[in-house]
This record gives C-alpha cells, structure tokens and sequence, in this order.
C-alpha cells in the first residue's frame, strides 16, 4: 500500500479529449475533508467550450466505433482495461486523500470497476442477439427485432465510490457501440480522471472522453442535442436537475438516486458474530455514504437488545481518523454541510426523546481538528416521524425501531419515498422470499446488506424516487441500445390469410 507520506504530494489533473490531453487556465482546488485548509490536488475546471469539443469528439467518433462487431469492441476494451491495477494503490491512496474513506475501501473501489468491465465483455455475443417473430394467426410476416447503440451518452459519478459506480454502466455503454464522456465529481475528480484517461488513451481517440469542471459549465454535457443519454448516480435532487435539464433535447436518463433502505430482523434471524459483522458493516462501511447501505433497521421485539448489543460491541472498536492510516476504521464525511446535516439529525433525535448512543473518539492529530468527523451513533425507537427516519441520513447513525408483527414491519419498511434495496434476515428461505417480495424497492439481500455483497451480474436500480432505468448485466447494456424491427410479408401465410 502506499503510505501517506508518499501521497501527500498534490495530484493535478487535466481533461481529455478526442484522444488528447488537455489543461485549462482555471483549476478546481480539491479539498482534504480530513484536514481543513489542505488541498489534496488540482482539477482542471472546463470551460463551455471545453463541453462542446469532448461532445464533438464523441459524436465524430461514434460512426466508427459503432459500426465495429461487439466482439471487436470487446477485444478493444480488454486491451484498454490490462494493467490498469498497476497503479491501484496509488489510485486508492488518492481518492481516500479528496474523499475521506478508509483506504482499504478506495483501493476496493478501484478493483470493482475492473471486475464490471470484464463481466460487460462477457456480454458481448449477447450485445446483437436478434428476436424472430414468426408469422402468426392474423399476421403475415416474419420481424426481426435488433439492436442499436443510441451515440454519445455523458456518464455522471458521485463522489462516494466514483470509480466502482462507473463501473456499472461505462462498459456497457460502450460494448452496445455508444460513445462517452465522463464526468467525474467535482469535489472528488483526481482518481477518477486518473483511470479513465489511462483506459481512454488504449482507445481510438473520442470514443472515451473525461471533462472535469464546475457543474455550472458543464451544462453542455446534457442540456444537448448531440447527447443522447445521461447516466446519472447521485441524490434525489441532482437526479430531478439532470431529467428537468435533459427534458429540452427528450435525451434520454438513467437516474440511480438515493435511498432509505430498510434491514428487518424477524424473529427467527440468526445474530451470530459473522450476520452482526455484516450488517454493522451494511450500515457504517464509507462512514455512512453509500447510498444502498442500510439506513433503518426494524428488528422483532424479542431481538432488540440482542441486536443493540451486537452492533454496539462494534462500534466501541472504530477508530477514527485519517483514511490513508494505520488502524483507522472510519475516516470523515466528505463535506462540511453533510457533517452538520447528519449532526442535526442526532441532535433532533435526541431532544425529542430517543436513545442515542454514539462511539468512537475524535483524532487526537491535532491536523485533524476541525475535520469533517463525527461519531457514529445509533438512535434507539426512535419516533417514525423524526427526519433521522424518514431522511436519507448519508452519515453513521441508524435508527433501530421494534417491531411485533411482520406485517408492520413491512409497511413500516414500505413507508418511504425510496425503493433502491432492502434486507431480510430469517432462517426461514421461504419466509425470506415472501417478505422480500414484498418490499418495494429493486433489489433485496437476504442475511446480507450492502454494496460489497452486490451480484454485480444482476440488474440493479430503484423503485419511486430512487430512480429509474437498471445498471449492469445485459439490461445494462439494452439501457444504452435501441431496437428497431424490420417486418418481411410471408407471402405465403399473407395468401393463406386472404382466404
């Protein structure tokens, strides 16, 4: 691994474009959320013509690479991603400095979207795989239905893990034949860009561009005629941005929001040290920032204590501090404004009434003063009204609220504006799948929770306001396709039909 004092030099990055890297005169300053006043690198920041190039560039390489087989596209894209792990730990070393995360969860990070590229390529022979209609009863003719790439699609990332969730629709955009730009987070840019500029340069120029920058100028990458899909992974409200901006064009989104994710503990769950580690890992892995982590837990009754008990005797380990040393098992929130927000929502909680019970102590480094670390907390049956409920909390703290019947549970789970995932915990297979069933929301584990236990094969995407559209597998790869039919007249079975 690489230590902190050989990533403490700053990292500069630039754009890249048609094949070529670019500098601006303007750069976004990136801050440590660690240390305050230090900065873990430079950015270049994009100008509206800077957009317009990086579309162009895709646009004009889109005939190109489309009109290659998926197979062709595949054996490009492998030689692109080889050796990309060559540089992982210094990868990782500097995205735990601009975004705060244990390394351990950064060089992580960086693996995932390797292993999502290669399971796209294995895509491949499916990326063209026609539908025949038969002729049927009534209709003469024999349909074929394929499939087409849509052209330049902009790929947008979060700053929690930027790298894995591009991951889940990069490759597959480009195995179904579209070309792309990334936009990397500006707040977090410096190893995104990074990895993709090392994949994009074993590329032909404009098929994969990256453009860093102020959201405010890079409006272009979806407010465009040229563009004809965005995939964006962030909050609720980024994602209400992204499709009021794409409306203009009817370019088409995918959004991956946030969520509200419920874990019910039945009465039958098994609390054994392995299931315990599991779902205080589901809860505080990023120090709360991941969107599928769970974010409420309602637990049988009968299982309470033994619940609080569990995941109380883990949290009295954490060690807070800088992500990129030794020992630190959970390292700040991204930002000042997130930290106060998740402050607010213990605090509220806990003059309403609620058992509040936080762990940890604040790093002794006095470098570390005034970061953006707070210590996790669990909030005990709480008030089903509270915000630390019915908000989306992106920080370590969860309610856990009982519960005496599973029809309760489940509507106490339901009553949510979210529905990315959620969690069964039961010894009883049956019983699992019928609550999971249940659940209204796109993706549930049983005895399990969290982004590190994904089936990154699987479709993944959210119900109501968690978004819309599905990443990964092939319907990944037809989220970035279009079909089109082409109907023959069976001539005999239209002469059959005349008679």
């Amino acid at each position: 691994m690489t230590t902190t004092s050989e990533a403490s030099a700053q990292v500069v990055t630039g754009l890249y474009i048609n094949g070529e890297p670019r500098r601006t005169q303007d750069n976004l300053a990136v801050a440590d959320p660690a240390k305050p006043g230090s900065v873990a690198g430079y950015a270049a920041a994009a100008s509206t013509q800077d957009v317009a190039d990086a579309v162009g560039a895709a646009k004009a390489a889109f005939p190109g690479w489309s009109a290659l087989s998926p197979q062709e596209r595949a054996a490009q894209m492998a030689e692109a991603i080889a050796g990309i792990a060559d540089l992982r730990d210094e990868d990782a070393a500097i995205l735990s400095r601009e975004n705060g995360k244990i390394v351990m969860e950064s060089w992580v990070d960086t693996l995932v979207f390797e292993i999502r590229w290669q399971l796209a390529l294995a895509l491949a022979g499916q990326v063209e795989q026609d539908q025949i209609l038969e002729p049927a009863p009534g209709i003469p003719v024999t349909t074929t239905v394929s499939y087409q790439p849509l052209g330049v699609v902009t790929v947008i990332v979060p700053f929690n893990w930027p790298v894995a969730i591009l991951g889940a629709s990069l490759p597959h955009a480009l195995l179904a034949g579209n070309t792309a730009i990334v936009k990397p987070p500006p707040s977090a840019p410096l190893a995104t860009t990074r990895i993709v500029q090392r994949v994009a340069e074993k590329l032909p120029p404009g098929v994969l561009n990256v453009v860093t920058g102020r959201d405010a100028d890079l409006s272009g990458l979806i407010q465009n005629d040229d563009v004809a899909k965005v995939c964006f992974t962030g909050s609720v409200n980024g994602g209400k941005r992204i499709m009021e901006m794409a409306s203009a064009s009817l370019t088409r989104v995918t959004l991956e929001l946030g969520g509200n994710d419920a874990a019910l503990i039945l009465e039958d769950a098994l609390l054994d040290a392995t299931r315990l580690d599991r779902l205080h890992a589901a809860v505080f892995d990023t120090t709360g920032q991941i969107c599928m982590n769970a974010k409420r837990i309602y637990v049988h009754r009968s299982r309470m204590e033994e619940l609080v008990a569990g995941l109380s005797a883990r949290l009295e380990k954490t060690v807070l501090g800088y992500g990129l040393d030794e020992g630190t098992t959970m390292g700040p929130l991204h930002s000042p404004v997130q930290k106060a927000f998740v402050e607010d929502l213990v605090d509220e909680a806990r003059e309403s009434g609620a058992e509040v019970r936080e762990f940890g102590e604040f790093p002794a480094d006095l470098q570390l003063r005034g970061g953006n670390f707070l210590r996790p907390a669990l909030v005990i049956d709480p008030s089903p009204e509270l915000r630390v409920v019915t908000q989306e909390q992106f920080g370590p703290v969860i309610p856990i609220i009982p519960f005496d019947d599973e029809d309760e549970a489940i509507a106490m789970a339901n009553d949510t504006w979210a529905g990315l995932c959620g969690s069964v915990w039961t010894e009883d297979p049956a019983r699992a799948n019928a609550v999971g069933s249940r659940l209204e929301c796109g993706y549930v584990w049983v005895n399990d929770h969290g982004a590190t236990r994904l089936d990154l094969r699987a479709p993944f995407g959210g119900m109501k306001y968690s978004g819309m559209g599905r990443e990964q597998g092939i319907q990944g790869v037809r989220a970035f396709q279009d079909t089109r039919s082409i109907a023959h007249l069976d001539e005999a079975a239209a002469a059959a039909a005349a008679h």
